[in-house]
């Protein structure tokens, strides 16, 4: 089984996204150097808001990506930087990356909102509008050896 982990982030202000972006930048690096990545997307929509969309080989994989490195080092800036956050993840057959629609739809059915320090109104509610997806986005892959 492949382990799919979606995550959206809201930047709450244009003065935090110099930060968050050389963060962002950082972590894909990591990502795409990480045990058990296998593909992974980055969207930028309206509004400073960024899905992310990644596979790996399992779940202990994504962990060990997520508790290491740039991406540790950014998790605890979120609180501040970010007024909207979700996260999902679940399992599939095949290691083909899930379409927008499909993200969004299991981000609103399991997903699970991580805790911000300024919540906008629609992240108090739950309320997770859809992807809009745009010409600024990145694909992943891991590194070659």
């Amino acid at each position: 089984m492949i382990f799919v982990s979606v995550t959206r982030l809201r930047v709450r202000s244009f003065l935090f996204l110099p930060q968050f972006m050389w963060h962002a930048a950082r972590s894909m690096r990591q990502t795409e150097h990480s045990q058990g990545f296998l593909h992974g997307q980055v969207q930028r929509e309206a509004r400073n808001t960024f899905w992310t969309v990644t596979l790996w080989c399992d779940p202990e994989s994504m962990n060990s990506f997520r508790l290491s490195g740039a991406h540790r080092a950014a998790m605890p800036r979120l609180l501040e930087w970010c007024d909207e956050a979700s996260v999902v993840h679940w399992a599939e057959e095949t290691a083909q990356l899930p379409q927008w629609t499909e993200a969004h739809r299991r981000m609103v059915a399991e997903g699970r909102l991580s805790k911000v320090n300024h919540p906008s109104s629609d992240h108090s509610a739950n309320r997770i509008p859809a992807p809009v997806p745009s010409r600024i986005g990145r694909e992943m892959k891991p590194a070659q050896s």
